[in-house]
């Protein structure tokens, strides 16, 4: 993709609105429409239909757990815009369940210039914006909290051996190049695993991979990761 992101930026300090369409202008990207509260994010999505959304996740009235579901459940087949969440804090059980709405990623509110138009980049292009290892310690922390606010609960019957063995080693954080070292398999294919997986588990990125493989109990918080027996 050679065209500029488009953005929409959400939060309820303008401010913050102010100073990342700053940012983001400054290097190229279009900012296609601000919001204050949820509901106002809803509307301009449906309006402006942005590839990327910047979500606060804390906002009075409709907050931005509620508007992800919300954007993600009104997008047509692959029309979706890819959404991050901007936070104060790293582990935020909003962010977990964000993550298990949808969400591509998070971002602190306190995030570089070059870092946030590096991200929204990087999750235009289909990437999620969050290294495994990361989504792991969310996982770990919010997992058997009982609040799990969006379950995946996705049916790992319908992998194959190899399939479960990488998802295990996704959610242990290794990277692709870690995966296929570790398989003794070339970059590319373990891509075409990783795919399959998300495919088959109907899953949007490898942040909602690492959730499912600790809500369906492949592996759990504080193991050392061993894989269960496939069902």
């Amino acid at each position: 993709m050679t065209e500029a992101p488009r953005v929409v930026i959400v939060d309820d300090q303008a401010l913050v609105r102010t100073g990342f369409r700053m940012i983001l202008a400054a290097d190229g990207i279009e900012v296609v429409g601000e919001a204050a509260d949820g509901d106002e994010a809803v509307t301009a999505v449906r309006r402006t239909r942005p590839d990327v959304v910047l979500m606060d996740i804390r906002m009075p009235g409709t907050d931005g757990l509620e508007a992800t579901r919300r954007i993600l459940r009104d997008a047509q087949d692959g029309a979706a815009p890819r959404v991050v969440i901007l936070t104060t804090y790293d582990l935020d059980r909003y962010v977990y369940a964000a993550l298990g709405a949808g969400a591509s990623g998070f971002l602190l509110k306190d995030v570089t210039p070059e870092h946030l138009s590096a991200a929204v980049r990087l999750v235009r292009s289909g990437d999620a914006l969050l290294a495994p290892a990361i989504t792991r310690r969310l996982v770990e922390r919010f997992a058997t909290s009982g609040d799990r606010t969006a379950p995946l609960h996705r049916d790992l019957s319908t992998l194959t051996p190899r399939e479960l063995e990488v998802l295990e080693a996704l959610a242990k954080g290794e990277s692709n190049a870690e995966l296929a070292a570790r398989f003794h398999l070339s970059e590319a294919t373990v891509k075409t695993h990783v795919a399959r997986i998300l495919s088959k588990l109907r899953l949007r990125d490898r942040a909602q991979a690492v959730i499912a493989a600790y809500e369906t109990g492949l592996i759990t918080p504080g193991s050392d990761g061993a894989a269960r027996p496939a069902r």
